[in-house]
Order: C-alpha cells, then structure tokens, then sequence
C-alpha cells in the first residue's frame, strides 16, 4: 500500500484487485479497488493439516496450482476493464504471473517473503506449478534457472535483516518492508496499559498457532507487564486472559508496536518486520511456512530469539521473552538498516522506469498505471 499511495501521489492511477474484507480499507485511502474472483478466496491454504514438512509443502504447491486459473481468468477481466499500462503481481499468484508476461504488458512482481525459500525456487513440484499455467497461456516452459521471469521484483525486506549469504537476481530492488495500516479508532484501554507491555500476534492465515497464545499468557501470569494478543485467524473466545492481559482478534500492530518492550509472534514476515523496523525485539515461535527461516534470520542478526514450536512451554518461553527485550540495540540497527533501503520511494521509481521504457514513443505515455495487488494468501493490512 505505501508503493500504490506513493504512485497515486505521482499521478498515476492505481487500481487494486485484491480480498473481499480489505477492498473497503482500500477505497477508504482513495484508492480504486474490487475483489478477486471469490473462487480464489475459497481455496485457502490447509498445509496446517499436514503431517509432515513435506507434507506441508505438497498441500501448499497444490493450493497455489488450484488457484492458478481462476487467477488467469480473473487478471483477464480487470485487463479488460482497467486497459492499464503496467501490472504488478502478488509472487504467490502464478496464474497472473504468467497471464501478466503473456500479455505484452509492462509488469512486475512484488516480494513480500525471503525469496530463496518460496518453494517454487526449491523443488520440482514447485516448477511444475510455474509451469502449468504458463501451458495455458501459451508460454515455453522454464527451467529453475529461469524462475524470475518478471524484468522487476519489488522486495520488501534489506539488509541487514535481508540475509547477507544469500544472492538476489538482478531484478530483485530491496526497498524494506511495506508497512501500512488502515486507519482504525483505537479502543480506550490502551491509554491504561502500563510498562513493559508484550505484544503477542499469531497468523492471520490460519494455522495452528493457538498454543503460543496459551503458552504466553501462563508465562505471563502474574507479571507485571502488560500483555496484548491479536489473535486474527485465532478465536479470540477460546481463551482465558489473566489480569493486565487484553486478548482481542485484530488491533493495528503499529501504536502497540512503538511501545512495546518485545514483541511475540510466529514469525510471518509482516509483523516480524513490523517491529524490526520500529526498533523492537522479537521472540519468534516458528509453526511453517517460512516462519522456520524468519526465525533464523531473527537469530542470525541479534535482533531476538526463538523457540522451536515443539520445545514451546511456558517456562522456555519466559526464558526467551526476558532474552529478547534485552536485545534493543541490535533490533535498532536493523531498523536504521531497514529505514535506509528507501522504502515507497525506492519502489516507485523502478516501477516507474520500467513503465517509462516499455511505453517510450507510444502516444498513451503519461495515462497513468493499472496496478494490481492479487494478495491470495494474507490479508491487506494485516500481518
């Protein structure tokens, strides 16, 4: 969203496709949007159920590839009814990606995760999910040599948090996290909260994260820091909060985050860089996905600690917690790091560029850009 805002500013016209329950928080900054095709949404990630880390894998590839033509079909419509000069695809959504190359169009991809670890860059099965709706679009296979295929790919991390060992391809601009809130009338509670408050947050896709919320909050008991939890995919209803402990579904992450002494969290990347970026350290408890890596990363930088969800309890939580607030300096300078990357600005221009070289000479040059944020597998907004 602060890329989109920032083109808008410039004088493009933005024009968003993304879920049904964000389009309004879309609209209400002024920026036009519609819903994906709800047969998207009605294919959500299950690899929770699975049994395995291969497991895991195979029910997400298979989610992606389920996906894949109805995002075709749908990517159509907004091209037909937007006539824009550029797209700009989720990288989760490879049925656009590859309408979006097929269809002659300037366009380019936006990376909210670390990219080494997107599983269509690390197993066969992953290409073969490429590959398929490139078949039906009428494009050549590729090979895992050829994966990024977009001119430009927006990622939204850096260094330091960015890891160093790991090498980008050269369409890759880090720009930092996108951080973006919809605006949202905070409850009056929060003014009440007293020092040190732990802010605690679990997916917003669901999956089964609900014992980091039990196990924190029995870690907390007793304290006396204040305690918020978001629980988002979670029911908040399903437990029981002890004294100076707020458990809700969603809050906006980022007044609580400038305050916190630490921040609790699986390790999704919106909301570990959330608070990377505000100078916050975190404790991570991994559950799948990429979390595993995030965690790592959290590690490797100095910036927090983490707990492998199969040794969570209370007390090596606890433990990890207290480990995590003492390590403020080093969470700031990630952030200072993160800061520097140039964020919407640094976003912008290579978008910018990219429209400007593709339409150089053609009378249309100057009417504005059609973006489109196909966001399949997280809410806009939410963490």
């Amino acid at each position: 969203m602060p890329t989109l805002l920032e083109l808008q500013h410039r004088g493009h016209d933005v024009h968003v496709r993304t879920l049904a329950a964000a389009v309004g928080a879309v609209r209400d900054v002024g920026v036009a949007a519609e819903c994906i095709a709800p047969g998207i949404e009605d294919l959500p990630l299950e690899d929770w159920k699975a049994t395995s880390q291969e497991e895991a894998l195979e029910m997400g590839l298979r989610t992606f590839a389920s996906r894949s033509p109805i995002e075709i079909d749908d990517l159509e419509r907004a091209i037909e009814e937007v006539d824009p000069d550029l797209l700009l695809v989720d990288v989760t959504t490879v049925g656009a990606a590859a309408l979006a190359e097929a269809s002659g169009l300037a366009w380019a991809q936006w990376v909210p995760f670390f990219h080494h670890v997107l599983p269509f860059t690390l197993h066969a099965e992953g290409l073969a999910v490429l590959n398929g709706p490139r078949q039906a679009v009428g494009l050549e296979p590729v090979g895992q040599e050829e994966v990024w295929r977009a001119p430009l790919h927006i990622y939204f991390t850096a260094p330091p948090f960015q890891p160093s060992d790991v090498r980008s391809p050269a369409s890759f601009r880090s720009v930092g996290p996108g951080l973006w809130e919809p605006p949202a009338t905070l409850p009056a509670w929060l003014e009440e909260l007293r020092d040190p408050l732990i802010l605690v947050t679990v997916s917003s896709e669901f999956q089964r994260d609900d014992a980091l919320v039990r196990n924190v909050l029995e870690a907390m008991e007793g304290e006396i820091a204040s305690v918020v939890v978001t629980t988002a995919a979670q029911d908040p209803g399903g437990f029981g909060p002890p004294p100076h402990t707020h458990v809700t579904r969603w809050l906006p992450h980022g007044p609580l985050v400038r305050r916190a002494a630490c921040v609790v969290c699986h390790g999704g990347m919106g909301i570990t860089q959330k608070a990377l970026a505000a100078g916050v350290p975190v404790c991570v408890v991994p559950f799948g996905r990429d979390q595993s890596e995030v965690a790592a990363q959290v590690v490797r930088v100095g910036a927090g600690t983490s707990v492998p969800s199969d040794d969570l309890d209370p007390h090596s939580l606890r433990r990890a917690i207290d480990a995590a607030i003492s390590m403020r300096g080093e969470a700031q300078t990630v952030a200072e790091g993160l800061a520097s990357a140039g964020g919407a600005i640094a976003a912008a221009d290579p978008l910018e560029t990219l429209l400007l070289d593709r339409s150089s000479g053609d009378e249309r040059k100057g009417e504005g850009l059609g973006i489109f944020g196909i966001r399949a597998s997280a809410s806009a907004g939410k963490d």
